[in-house]
């Protein structure tokens, strides 16, 4: 499945959001990485508490993939979408990434 065309410079966010949201389009299906990569990969590596707030702040879950990020212990982590961590849990399944706890 292919990503569709998001305009994120045109989505309601801070230029930061943007960049975190931004950063989360490059995860690739099936793939995780935690909020410190993520940091990282948006150009904020110092950031990680503020990446975190706007991936809770993503305007378009799950078309931008905030599902994909993990926790640095690697458990699921939440997921502020509508059905929470089970649909969390649902779509990292779907994408074939395995955990201890599912």
């Amino acid at each position: 499945m292919n990503m569709p065309d998001i305009d994120i410079d045109n989505l309601p966010g801070t230029p930061f959001q943007r960049d975190v949201w931004r950063a989360l389009t490059q995860i690739p299906r099936g793939e995780t990485r935690t909020y410190a990569e993520l940091a990282a990969m948006a150009g904020h590596p110092t950031a990680i508490r503020a990446v975190a707030n706007a991936v809770g702040k993503n305007p378009m879950p799950p078309i931008i993939p905030c599902h994909r990020i993990i926790r640095s212990d690697g458990k699921i982590g939440g997921y502020s979408a509508p059905g929470g961590i089970a649909t969390k849990r649902h779509l990292l399944q779907t994408e074939g990434v395995k955990f201890p706890d599912f």
